[in-house]
């Protein structure tokens, strides 16, 4: 693997003040033109100044003191560093002055920078529009600047663009006219900006509708939909509207801006990017249509809205000092949005899938050997981009979940309103908000959560347990846990844990709290008769995996079976079970028998990480003669879940229904249900030939089951629809399906269908992954990557995209010689901005090749051997 790449900051002996920015698109020959006036401070004099700059060609630069004469300068790049020096014949002073520079640049198709977009107009045709994505370090693309978070300034921006679009940027426009005598164009001025970093700075040219709507503050609020689908925004209006003063009241800071501009962007790599007052967002992030959307998607529309709006105070007015940081943006807004989320829409019990959508992916990465701790020093752009993980995002939530649980809110929010206020405008340390909450809690917020931030991984805590008289005692001992059970030599990992403890006759809230700071401790718990169960981490809030005794664990099966353990908790155990048993900590048998206790299961979340558990130890069976069995198990599991919820919604159920039954009829379709499959079939043609339209909650896992269940006439029906869909949800929803379809020659269709025009590059990396859930599929997906790499390389590389790419169609081989293969094919080829992926998933595959040798014959003949009435 490639070393580090040296790095240095740039000089800060000259910084900006204000930058004044004219760009001038040319949507026909993808370049535009610029130019920039920087005031700027020069603070120790100097013969020369270096930006940011990356694939610009800087025509002219010149420099002017205040009050003297117009130096020009020499320019010179140095790529490899993506910056630009301008060399001037004569010192200059410490002082105020002007940097004049004119250039022009390439409105790429990389989707980061200042790119083209494609989208397609109300009358079919196919059309161009120029949008922006600068983090983390890409504003260097649409003009010279000092790119870095901590280097802040003020932005007056001018557009020049065709009379008959609409042009947008951070600010409110300030004026409009005609370009000279040309009747063509028109010049847009924006208000200046707020002093705030480079990588939040946007502009987005193109056609579009609004919906409109103002805030309780009177903010006005719009969402930008392609021509023609307004309705469509009506739904993250609606959101928006409600969360900018749930915001406001939270952090008791008022949104600083005069407006707040949602867009939905054609082609666009992310979720979404929080631009200040003009976030921009993929189509499927932001758009709702009443008729056609399922329940899953306005979900994850509320949560985005709910991330991205977080960041206007959390990111922007207060930003990271640098990228080592990220996690500090990242991590705040990912746990904010569901306490946003749940104020907005209560009954989607968003805190439950917390415990599954970011805590369950941050524990299974941060196990891994080859995870990192969520304070990375980052020097250069390819690191940067590769620390936008499931570390910075998930865990960084995870942690501070806990700490809200352990401060409280009260004085989480004390805390949270003088950091803020501190540091608005200007940027932050990790260790700035420790001080905050600490001061507000008067716990020892830093001596905590340094023990989360700075070192990787997480701990294991282990319980032993023996009555006294009325009282549990409990014997705990916590150490790193490793997804292979092995600690390596000389690990001395230590953390200041927050454990929550709950028991049967409290099983809601906690009856204890201690903060573990040794590795082993003991706990009394009063009155808890024998028999009755104790748990640790109430409501599955603490970052850790809990180990019991097998008699211990016995005692928590009824509770169980009979839903008197709440659903946070049911969640908590199976996958905590689950992992020890991936570590080989337990055995595997051990897992399926307790998931049996999970047949009168009702809730959403629990079954999604319970199933997600099985589909991971599907996965593995897929190499072994069980395969069958396992399905006959999860289909005898499934059996009462599918006979209370059928196919049909019930008047007024709830979100959690709709989707609890997709998952089902999925999972079931999946596993080759007889019923389901003749009921998809029978549903899917009355769908093609028009007779009746499939509702979008069931579109879904009707797609999975015909596909996974088809042939190439179900294939190509499918492909039908897909080009018939208007809805950019629609078009995913098929495309993530097609890769179903069992015969290798159908799935070879699919990897040309993903790389064709057909399917916007944003998607491509999905479809191919979505071929990757049998053996042979597998294989196909591996050797098509490796045969095409120069093409996915160039088109994704510096992107998390090309990470996802690799994760996916690598990690869930079960030998040694594979993780060889891909090591020795990884070495050949560099892929700097996915090395840390490369490495988890070769470390992945020896986890399944481990897992194989110990655990498979046994998970096997327990399937086999089972019994179903």
């Amino acid at each position: 693997m490639p070393d580090k790449k040296p790095f240095q900051r740039l000089p800060l002996d000259a910084c900006p003040v204000n930058y004044s920015i004219r760009l001038q698109p040319n949507l026909k020959a993808f370049t535009f033109e610029g130019s920039e006036e920087i005031q700027v401070e020069v603070k120790n004099s100097l013969t020369s100044i270096t930006l940011n700059c990356c694939d610009i060609d800087v025509k002219e630069a010149s420099y002017q003191a205040d009050g003297s004469d117009k130096i020009k300068g020499e320019i010179s790049y140095k790529k490899e560093d993506e910056t630009v020096t301008f060399s001037f014949p004569s010192e200059i002073k410490s002082g105020n002055g002007t940097l004049s520079v004119s250039f022009s640049g390439e409105l790429n198709d990389k989707m980061k920078g200042f790119y083209r977009s494609k989208y397609t107009s109300s009358d079919g045709e196919e059309r161009i529009g120029a949008v922006t994505q600068f983090e983390a370090t890409d504003a260097r693309r649409a003009f010279p600047c000092w790119d870095e978070p901590a280097v802040k300034a003020t932005f007056d921006v001018t557009l020049v663009v065709p009379k008959d679009r609409v042009a947008l940027s951070n600010m409110p426009v300030k004026s409009e006219s005609p370009l000279g005598g040309d009747t063509k164009w028109k010049v847009m001025t924006y208000d200046r900006t707020p002093v705030m970093p480079t990588y939040l700075l946007a502009f987005v040219v193109g056609e579009y509708d609004f919906v409109e709507g103002r805030d309780a503050d009177g903010v006005l609020v719009r969402v930008y939909t392609p021509v023609g689908k307004k309705e469509q925004g009506q739904f993250a209006l609606d959101v928006a509207v409600k969360t900018l003063p749930f915001y406001k009241d939270y952090f008791q800071i008022a949104y600083p801006l005069p407006k707040m501009d949602l867009i939905a962007i054609a082609d666009f790599a992310a979720g979404a990017m929080e631009n200040w007052g003009l976030v921009t967002y993929r189509e499927t992030a932001l758009l709702i249509d009443p008729t056609t959307s399922s329940a899953n998607t306005r979900q994850w529309v509320a949560l985005v809205v709910g991330h991205e709006l977080a960041h206007q105070w959390f990111g922007n007015l207060v930003t990271m000092e640098w990228w080592t940081h990220l996690w500090l943006n990242e991590g705040f807004a990912s746990w904010i949005e569901y306490l946003c989320v749940d104020h907005c829409f209560p009954d989607f019990d968003i805190w439950t899938q917390f415990v599954n959508q970011d805590l369950g992916r941050a524990l299974e990465l941060d196990a891994l050997h080859n995870s990192h701790a969520i304070e990375v020093p980052v020097g250069h752009p390819d690191e940067v981009d590769e620390i936008f993980d499931a570390i910075s995002y998930s865990k960084g939530a995870s942690v501070i979940r806990m700490l809200h649980d352990y401060i409280g809110d009260k004085d989480f929010r004390t805390g949270m309103n003088k950091y803020l206020n501190k540091f608005q405008y200007s940027n932050a340390f990790t260790e700035d908000l420790w001080e905050a909450l600490e001061k507000a809690s008067g716990k020892p917020v830093e001596k905590v959560m340094s023990t989360w931030t700075q070192q990787m991984g997480f701990p294991v805590i282990k319980v032993d347990e023996k009555q006294e008289g009325d009282n549990r005692v409990l014997i705990l001992t916590q150490e790193k846990f490793c997804a292979d059970g092995q600690l390596p030599e000389g690990n001395e990992s230590k953390w200041l844990t927050p454990v929550s403890i709950c028991s049967s006759s409290s099983p809601s809230s906690p009856v204890k709290h201690i903060l573990m700071e040794d590795s082993t401790t003991t706990v009394t718990v009063e009155n808890v008769k024998p028999g009755d169960w104790v748990k640790l981490n109430s409501g599955t809030v603490g970052v850790y995996r809990v180990q019991y005794a097998p008699a211990t664990l016995e005692t928590m099966i009824s509770a169980v079976k009979d839903r008197t353990l709440p659903p946070r908790d049911r969640l908590g155990l199976q996958s905590d079970l689950f992992a020890l048993a991936r570590a080989g900590m337990v055995p595997s048998v051990d897992a399926f028998k307790v998931a049996s206790a999970f047949v009168n299961e009702d809730n959403y979340t629990v079954w999604t990480d319970l199933s997600g558990s099985l589909g991971g130890q599907g996965l593995l069976l897929q190499y072994t003669d069980a395969d069958k069995a396992y399905k006959n198990f999860c289909l005898n599991l499934y059996k009462n879940v599918y006979k209370t919820l059928g196919w049909d919604a019930k008047d007024g159920e709830s979100p959690l229904n709709a989707m609890l039954r997709d998952l089902m009829l999925t999972k079931m379709g999946r596993c080759g249900d007889s019923d389901v499959v003749a009921e998809a079939n029978k549903r899917f043609e009355a769908h093609v030939s028009g007779a009746t339209q499939l509702l979008a909650n069931l579109r879904s896992s009707v797609y999975i089951t015909v596909l996974a269940n088809g042939n190439e006439d179900t294939f190509n029906k499918m492909l039908q629809l897909y080009d018939a869909a208007d809805m950019q949800e629609e078009r995913v929803r098929i495309s993530r399906s097609l890769g179903s379809i069992k015969s290798p020659e159908l799935k070879k269709k699919v990897l040309q269908f993903a790389m064709s025009d057909k399917v916007r590059s944003q998607d491509t990396v999905f479809v191919i992954a979505g071929i990757t859930g049998s053996v042979e599929g597998r294989e196909i997906a591996w050797q098509f990557v490796q045969d095409n790499w120069t093409e996915l390389h160039n088109r994704y590389k510096g992107g998390f995209l090309l990470s996802r790419l690799v994760k996916t169609t690598t990690e869930n081989f079960v030998t040694e010689d594979k993780a060889k293969e891909i090591e020795n094919f990884f070495n050949e080829h560099s892929a700097p901005a996915a090395e840390r992926t490369i490495q988890q998933s070769c470390e992945n595959i020896r986890l399944n090749a481990k897992w194989m040798q110990r655990d498979s014959a046994k998970v096997s003949e327990f399937l086999k051997n089972q019994i179903y009435k």
